[in-house]
This record gives structure tokens, C-alpha cells and sequence, in this order.
């Protein structure tokens, strides 16, 4: 048998692997690169959309299995890496021309856990190898300082005089709550509140990322106006509480991104429930199931739940995150689970305004 037609038996048998989100094979999506067939053993990469991929191993596996069904192949080794996909336009006539994908983590009022989950979901994603950048964009409330146990300021380096973003737990972080005195309030009109946001993506060396989390003020203000006047997002993640009341509280913020022309990736529903510690009883003290309502009401996917857990609060006061401090614990399973969803919804909707993520010529063969 020669090594082409050795070859597209090969590719015939990688066209019946599906990626589950897109309905499509791996073959045509041009996520098979690095083909070498040697005598009887088949070598072969698959790149995925992203490193947070959440079944990756379950597509590793299909692939091997459907080679290892050729009568001729003894051996099979399968490599992943990932290329992430863009959801939005990279271009040096952008502000962040390097940055991927900037992701926007809303709510329709204040209190509902979102810049925990920025925080958290940031960090689930830097640890399957992303590269991870978080913006504070609440300029009137900035948490993630205190959140990430930071106090010191940025440094002006380099010879464009941009910011050095502060990094803890390997992700880049900025907040205007790096230079102010936490004493001092931050009594801005919104002109002021544009112009500190177009600094932080102007004026701050972000470099190569993957994804940049933005976590935004509550509401429907000017911060998120801002950020959709200065960049292109790959779209906006709505955090929530079960309550059916958060239902109006949601509408809002969905009206203004789809007014924004900015892409819904879904919905987390923050507290959704607390397993006591001493009988394991579960209670749903906000309610139940008002996250998947709201995201059934509006149509758009929904991410997941992260529990109520007391070492969430207290991770956030200490500076130290519960996807660090208690990589085991529910909540921090959960906050992997959503980060995962989340960038499995942007790969999907990269997907559906490019068409691809690889040239399909990108497939190579090693003779």
C-alpha cells in the first residue's frame, strides 16, 4: 500500500470525529496538522480552538480510536496544542492588536459575585496554559486589587512609555486601583471614566493574550459603552443570582449589548446553592434555577453555577482566589467548569464568523 493512499485512509477515518460544538469533522475545520505515517505507525496533532477546550481528551481519543480501526495500523499517537481562536478582528490599527479575545463580565445590579468571577474564571483559564490578561474597568468600585492581594503600582517602562500590568497567579492585571489611596473616592463625570478605559487598552502593554477578561461595573453605564466604542469584543458574559426578580435586572444589560452589537456568550448563575459543611444538605437559599430561566428567556447558552461557599468571600477579602488557594473545592470546580463553557461559546462563535480556524492546506504529511 503506498503512503498516499495510507494517507487518506487516515484522513477518511479523521473525517468521521466530530468536534461536538461545531458539528463539523476535524479534517475540513483544518485542526489535524503534523500527519506522518511511518511503515505502520500513524503520528498526527490535533490544534484545538483553545486550551481550555473541555473535552479535549474525549476528541484525543476518538481520533486515536477511529486510526487504530485501520487494519494496517498497529501504532497511534495523538499530540493536542491549541491556537485560539480570534472571536473579533486582531489588526495593528486596534488598540490591543495582539489580544485574541476581550470578554466583557457584566451584571444588571451590584452584589451578585461578578467580579469574583471574573477573578476566578480569569485564572481557570491561565491554568490550562492560556495566556490571560484582567482589566478592572469599575473605575467608581475597583475590586480586583483587593481581590488578588495587590498593593503596589504599576511601572512606566519601555521606550513608548507604556504600563507594565501587574501579575499575580500568572495572569496580567490592570485597575485604576492600583494608583489611587483606597480612602479616596472616585467623583469622575463619564468623559473622565472613557478616557481612563482607553488608557488601560492604549497606554498598557498587554502583549500577546489569549483572552482579556474586562470586569465591568453594574449596570448599563458608561464603561460598557466605552469598551464597546474602543474595541471589538468577542462578546459579554451575564453573571446572575437565582432570584426570578434578577430577570429585569438581566433584560437591561442583554438590551445594551445587543444594541452594542456585542455577542452574548451566556450566563452563570453566582450562589446558586450552599451544602452545609456538617449534614451535606443542600440548600438553595437565593431560589432555583433563575440563571437557566434567564437564559432560556433570552436564548442564549447557559454557562453554569458556582455555589455558595464561604471560602469563596474569604479568598476574595484575603487576596488569595479559591481556584488557587482550594484547587478541590466545589466552587472552584465550578468556576473551571464555567471558564471552560465560556471558552468553548467564544470558539463557537469564532467559528461562525470565520467559517474556520485552519487552513485545511495547513495539514502536513512527513514522507
Amino acid at each position: 500500500m503506498s503512503i498516499d493512499t495510507k494517507r487518506e485512509e487516515v484522513l477518511r477515518q479523521l473525517r468521521t470525529v466530530q468536534d461536538p460544538d461545531l458539528h463539523r469533522d476535524l479534517v475540513s475545520l483544518g485542526m489535524i496538522q503534523d500527519l506522518a505515517i511511518q511503515d505502520t505507525a500513524v503520528s498526527f496533532s490535533i490544534v484545538l480552538t483553545t486550551p481550555a477546550c473541555p473535552v479535549k481528551n474525549d476528541m484525543k481519543e476518538w481520533a486515536r480510536a477511529a486510526v487504530a480501526r485501520l487494519p494496517w495500523v498497529r501504532e497511534v499517537n495523538v499530540d493536542l496544542r491549541s491556537q485560539t481562536a480570534a472571536g473579533r478582528t486582531v489588526g495593528q490599527g486596534q488598540l490591543i492588536p495582539k489580544v485574541k479575545n476581550v470578554i466583557a463580565v457584566a451584571s444588571g445590579k451590584g452584589g451578585v459575585g461578578k467580579s469574583t468571577t471574573s477573578v476566578n474564571v480569569a485564572l481557570a483559564l491561565a491554568e490550562t496554559g492560556a495566556k490571560v490578561g484582567l482589566l478592572d474597568a469599575d473605575i467608581y468600585g475597583p475590586n480586583v486589587p483587593l481581590m488578588v492581594g495587590i498593593k503596589e503600582k504599576p511601572e512606566v517602562r519601555g521606550e513608548n512609555g507604556k504600563i507594565e500590568p501587574l501579575v499575580r497567579y500568572g495572569i496580567k492585571l490592570m485597575s485604576i486601583g492600583f494608583f489611587l489611596d483606597e480612602s479616596n473616592p472616585v467623583i469622575w463625570r463619564g468623559p473622565m471614566v472613557h478616557g481612563a478605559i482607553q488608557q488601560f487598552l492604549r497606554d498598557v502593554d498587554w502583549g500577546e493574550l489569549d483572552y482579556l477578561i474586562v470586569d465591568l461595573p453594574p449596570g448599563t453605564g458608561d464603561a460598557p459603552l466605552s469598551l464597546a466604542q474602543l474595541v471589538p469584543m468577542s462578546g459579554a458574559v451575564i453573571v446572575t443570582t437565582p432570584q426570578d426578580v434578577a430577570l429585569q435586572d438581566v433584560s437591561k444589560g442583554m438590551g445594551m449589548f445587543r444594541k452594542l452589537e456585542v455577542p452574548i456568550i451566556g450566563v452563570i448563575e453566582n450562589m446558586s446553592y450552599f451544602v452545609c459543611d456538617h449534614c451535606q444538605t443542600r440548600h438553595e437559599i437565593f431560589g432555583r434555577g433563575g440563571g437557566e430561566r434567564i437564559a432560556r428567556h433570552f436564548g442564549v447558552p447557559f454557562l453554569g453555577q458556582v455555589p455558595l461557599q464561604p471560602a469563596v468571600r474569604e479568598g476574595g477579602d484575603e487576596g488569595r482566589p479559591i481556584v488557587v488557594t482550594q484547587p478541590r473545592s466545589a466552587a472552584a470546580e465550578a468556576f473551571r467548569a464555567v471558564a471552560g463553557a465560556v471558552a468553548q461559546q467564544v470558539s463557537i462563535l469564532a467559528y461562525s464568523n470565520n467559517g474556520a480556524f485552519i487552513p485545511i492546506n495547513a495539514i502536513t504529511l512527513n514522507r
